[in-house]
């Protein structure tokens, strides 16, 4: 149990690290992080860090495509989380 709690707080900060160095590169004209990465690290469990890196970086609002992957990728997830839940997995 611990071993998943630990992997969560680990991907949710390198999530946010990377959106925060995504933004600072944008500002700097610099080598971008792809966005495949930032939502690969949102699907291994980064999406509330994702989101909550959307709002405080003001980055990556505005680009639909990678929106609606988030928000799916998000709402996934909360089905998953629901189904666990209704099923006393967790």
């Amino acid at each position: 149990m611990w071993n998943v709690v630990f992997f969560l707080w680990a991907i949710n900060g390198l999530t946010i690290a990377l959106f925060g160095w995504d933004k600072l590169c944008a500002r700097r004209r610099r080598l971008r992080v792809p966005e495949r990465r930032l939502l690969w690290c949102a699907a291994l469990g980064g999406s509330p860090a994702a989101l909550l890196s959307r709002w405080i970086f003001h980055h990556k609002t505005r680009k639909q495509p990678f929106s609606r992957w988030l928000w799916g990728i998000v709402m996934c997830q909360a089905g998953i989380g629901a189904l666990a839940l209704s099923n006393g997995l967790i």
